[in-house]
């Protein structure tokens, strides 16, 4: 049985009708229970709260569908977000995912420093009509799915080093055996969502085929693989710039009047950039082409972090432009070119 409060507030969000002379922006900041929803028709009126329910999503969408929107824009909030987002992609609404890092940093900048669930959502309005985010696409419930288990995986692992640098410095006999115990179980749920994953990917024929063609790069493997094709959809469908900085390896300057700053990466997708790095590590001693661009920018005198950085977003380029091209790595021109200087 619904929430009375529930039916009450969606009786409110059904009220308005009638579509706004000018763009439309909304901003919605999700909760575990409620939703603080924003638009930028009145700044001034109260901001709309909703539970965080599919009977108030619901009425929220048909709302939205006939105020049709400019943007709408939501900030990620840990899955929080995942069944309003579904609900605003299914009704195709133009609805923008965005990281709250990204978004505060941007409050900052038009100095709202206060924040409460209420300005959060009135700054993704201003959000969303000044930054221009990227729109949300329908994705699969395979990709959901993928995601879900690549992130499993991942904590699990982080959870196995942790036990393992534990034990390196336990002595108490009860302690290793517990340890033991915990590293054996971790490993066999690792092995576990390995095989999950390849079955998911082998039962998918676009991620298959984007498998085959990541894992025709010496130094990607099935994790790597893995962790791209769930957690950047972008690739090959983004310029070689772009992809950089949401991966978070590309150089910003730091510049000042006269002043040269020293270019340094931030932000981005933490995770990619761990698998990448790993990658990269493989591929400065496997991989011919960044073999040979990382022995060019040593012998240019470049500090092993500098080149490590440079070598991961040269991959990613190529990565890029394979996925965009439907290349595997063999047919690219700049591997074929230094397989006939050999």
């Amino acid at each position: 049985m619904d929430n009375p409060s529930s039916q009450v507030l969606s009786s409110q969000v059904l009220s308005s009708q009638v579509p706004p002379a000018g763009p439309l922006y909304v901003g919605i900041d999700v909760a575990k229970d409620k939703l603080d929803v924003a638009f930028s028709e009145d700044p001034a009126a109260p901001v709309d709260v909703l539970p965080n329910d599919a009977t108030a999503i619901a009425a929220l969408v048909q709302r939205l569908r006939a105020l049709k929107p400019a943007v709408i824009v939501v900030e990620s909030t840990g899955g929080l977000e995942r069944p309003l987002l579904e609900a605003l992609l299914d009704a195709q609404l133009p609805v923008a995912l965005v990281h709250p890092g990204r978004v505060r940093h941007f409050a900052m900048g038009v100095g709202i420093v206060a924040k409460t669930d209420h300005i959060d959502a009135r700054v993704l309005v201003r959000f969303a009509s000044q930054a221009e985010p990227r729109l949300a696409e329908r994705r699969r419930k395979n990709h959901d799915e993928l995601r879900d288990l690549v992130a499993c995986r991942r904590q699990l692992t982080a959870t196995k080093t942790q036990q393992t640098n534990r034990r390196g410095a336990t002595f108490a006999k009860s302690a290793l055996k517990s340890i033991d115990a915990v590293v054996k179980t971790l490993d066999k749920q690792i092995d576990s969502l390995d095989k999950q994953i390849r079955d998911i990917i082998d039962a998918d024929d676009d991620f298959k085929y984007l498998d085959g063609l990541l894992q025709s790069v010496p130094g990607v493997g099935p994790t790597v693989s893995a962790t791209l094709a769930a957690d950047l959809s972008e690739l090959g469908d983004t310029g070689r710039q772009a992809v950089a900085a949401l991966v978070g390896v590309a150089p910003f300057p730091d510049d000042s009047g006269t002043v040269k700053g020293k270019r340094s990466i931030r932000g981005g997708r933490s995770d990619v950039r761990c698998a990448l790095y790993m990658a990269t590590l493989s591929a400065v001693r496997f991989n011919p082409v960044i073999k040979a661009f990382a022995q060019r920018l040593k012998a240019a005198g470049k500090v092993n972090k500098v080149m490590i950085t440079a070598c991961m977003r040269k991959m990613l380029a190529l990565l890029n432009a394979m996925v965009r091209d439907g290349l595997t790595w063999d047919q690219l021109d700049v591997v074929k070119k230094i397989a006939s200087t050999h």
